[in-house]
């Protein structure tokens, strides 16, 4: 792989000051002493878009689906021992049935640590414990009919993920003829629905959807929405089909040119991050009317805020989206694990935890897993 002037990497040292060694019984780290509060859990590998930066338009392995109360009962564990944000994905998370249900159930689940870090006792966990923040990342084509229900079960907020703003070139990325309609229309309903601020993804090709860059601002403006330009990952699925888009660095549209793009339109201002481990960079317009989000991990990598974990749809954690190796949480569950079984495994799992990704290094090794089988 050619080299990568552009990226800018901190060195480990200066990133992690304060690296553990052993695996704490307090609030979830990781060895680098980063707390770990954020659990993105894949729900189905099921997709009813082969968009073209992510698969290959055939059909391809497919990793099981488990039932929803195993997902349940390893989403406790991880609340157990300190995780507060949950995130469900997919494939396409709306096609699964029991869905709606399956966000009761987390809606009735409280944090097991105060902001301090103090474990809360038993005891007290109603009364001290804070509902946990529950999102999802969907592509819109079915959340018209299900953002209200959604919303009354207990979502907190929506990401759509929508790659163009005309239809012509959103039929082109999705293979999905007649596609851009339906997402439109979910977006409008999960705003309605007060899912919001509805946060809009768009993951940008250099020759095949950059020219959009202006057009998502002028969207994000009239659709009150949030829009977070992605710049793409090496995470595609392989193929040679003739509208695939395989990774290449010249491919990336970088952070600094989508804001010398913005800066032309009209002048951007900056925003104050969210939290420290917040993935995108923030900012406003000049008037204060639209959002823009610019998430750069091949250019800006934020590695030394990481605050997530990921869980498969067939229950293996990963501890970065470019790991090289699972591990089977499910496993420890199918072999009769108990509760606190599956809470020892997370901790020794999450010391793992990579310092950092090596994309447009000379020894970058793609991931064991191709980015529709993690989960966005």
């Amino acid at each position: 792989m050619s080299s990568m002037p552009l990226i800018s990497i901190e060195p480990p040292a200066a990133l992690f000051p304060r690296a553990a060694r052993v695996a704490p019984e307090g609030r979830l780290r990781d060895s680098h002493g980063r707390a770990i509060t954020d659990l993105r859990i894949s729900i189905t590998d099921r997709c009813n878009y082969k968009c073209v930066y992510c698969r290959t338009g055939e059909e391809g392995v497919l990793f099981s689906e488990l039932p929803m109360a195993d997902y349940l009962r390893m989403i406790r564990a991880f609340v157990a021992v300190g995780i507060e944000k949950i995130r469900l994905t997919g494939g396409e998370p709306l096609l699964r049935k029991g869905l709606v249900e399956m966000v009761e159930e987390l809606g009735a689940m409280r944090t097991t640590y105060l902001p301090g870090g103090e474990r809360i006792a038993d005891e007290n966990a109603e009364a001290l414990g804070r509902p946990l923040d529950i999102a999802l990342t969907t592509n819109g084509h079915l959340l018209e009919s299900m953002a209200q229900p959604l919303k009354d079960a207990g979502l907190t907020r929506v990401t759509v993920s929508m790659d163009a703003v005309d239809s012509e070139t959103f039929t082109r990325i999705t293979r999905v003829p007649r596609s851009f309609d339906r997402v439109l229309a979910g977006i409008r309903a999960a705003r309605e629905a007060g899912l919001g601020p509805v946060k809009v993804n768009c993951v940008l090709l250099r020759g095949f959807n950059d020219e959009q860059i202006e057009q998502f601002a002028e969207f994000s403006r009239r659709e009150q929405v949030i829009v977070r330009f992605i710049e793409w990952m090496p995470l595609e699925e392989p193929s040679s089909a003739p509208d695939a888009r395989n990774w290449k660095p010249e491919t990336v549209v970088t952070m600094d040119e989508i804001v010398t793009r913005l800066n032309a339109w009209r002048p951007l201002v900056d925003l104050a991050p969210n939290a420290a481990s917040e993935t995108a960079r923030r900012f406003t317009f000049d008037d204060g009317l639209g959002e823009i989000g610019i998430i750069a991990p091949v250019s800006r990598p934020f590695c030394g805020h990481c605050s997530r974990v990921r869980l498969t749809s067939d229950g293996k954690i990963r501890t970065c989206l470019f790991s090289q190796t699972d591990h089977d949480l499910y496993g420890v569950l199918r072999r009769g694990g108990s509760d606190a079984d599956l809470e020892t495994y997370i901790r020794k799992v999450v010391m793992k935890k990579e310092a950092r990704h090596h994309i447009g290094e000379a020894d970058f090794l793609k991931p064991s897993r191709n980015m529709v089988h993690i989960g966005g």
